[in-house]
């Protein structure tokens, strides 16, 4: 058993570290809530959107814009999302997973596959793996503008202009509540209407009447749809970053206090053993005078 100083320093070096967990875990959920209000605000348009396209996909429009033209897969794209700091638990793990299984699926199909990564994690672990990697924006900070996301996303906007890749996906967490968090899979292109979204105003037989003009109005719309899905997805993932990281930094922190405990408990242990020779040894000399 360690010595009764050995045990204390290591009941020291453990309590900075809680302190440190502690504050990093302070620090985060202060910036979730931030980040929630943020995710809130972006939501509405979000969903708008979405409710938008599902009508324009149902309808027979008079000009039918390139990303909504599907056509077979040969290359598919993906935009990932993952955070640049790690201390999140298994936050960006579980992204990399699904969007993994999800290129294995179009794999076995014969269809390859290139991304566009958000965030130094995914980064990161796409060059380690030796991916096709198009495209590729880090150091976006706890409040992510539109403007330095719409390069990385273009590249792979054009590609599916150009038919270089077929679908394009968005994949990021979803934030369900503060101790969960999803990865999900969306296509972005071509837009595929979802008829949940589309049911409630849908009728029989409509379409849009577009002025001045269907062709400039529609290359704006889906421009700024496709922007508002990746703008979103991206401060969802912040939000669910920041809740990954308070929970990983509260248990880091109940470890710490476990683990401190143990050695109180292993410190006791070894000065009531040292007290107890001692005395052991008193009485020895004592009887042999």
């Amino acid at each position: 058993m360690a010595g009764g100083k050995e045990i204390k320093g290591q009941i020291r070096a453990i309590q900075n570290t809680q302190k440190i967990t502690k504050a990093m875990e302070m620090v985060a959920a202060s910036k979730m809530r931030r980040a929630q209000d943020r995710m809130q605000q972006a939501r509405p348009y979000a969903q708008k959107m979405r409710r938008v396209m599902a009508h324009l996909s149902h309808a027979e429009p008079e000009y039918k814009h390139p990303f909504m033209i599907e056509r077979e897969a040969r290359r598919v794209g993906y935009v990932v999302v993952s955070s640049d700091r790690g201390l999140c638990g298994a936050l960006n793990v579980n992204v990399f997973r699904k969007v993994l299984s999800d290129m294995r699926e179009w794999d076995d199909k014969g269809v390859k596959s290139r991304s566009a990564v958000i965030g130094s994690k995914a980064a990161a672990f796409f060059k380690r793996l030796g991916a096709d990697v198009a495209a590729e924006v880090t150091d976006l900070g706890d409040r992510p503008h539109i403007d330095r996301l719409i390069g990385t996303v273009k590249v792979l906007l054009d590609g599916y202009r150009e038919e270089e890749v077929d679908r394009v996906f968005l994949v990021h967490n979803e934030f369900v509540n503060t101790m969960t968090q999803k990865p999900v899979i969306r296509q972005l292109v071509p837009i595929a209407g979802d008829d949940e979204e589309a049911s409630e105003h849908l009728l029989d037989t409509w379409d849009y009447i577009y002025e001045p003009d269907a062709v400039d109005l529609l290359d704006g719309i889906i421009t700024r749809y496709v922007e508002a899905q990746v703008y979103h997805g991206v401060v969802e993932n912040v939000a669910c970053e920041m809740a990954a990281r308070m929970l990983a930094m509260k248990n880091a922190s109940d470890n710490a206090g476990n683990i401190i405990d143990d050695l109180q408990l292993a410190y006791n242990k070894a000065r009531q053993a040292s007290i107890t020779q001692e005395l052991s040894e008193i009485v020895s000399g004592a009887a042999a005078v």
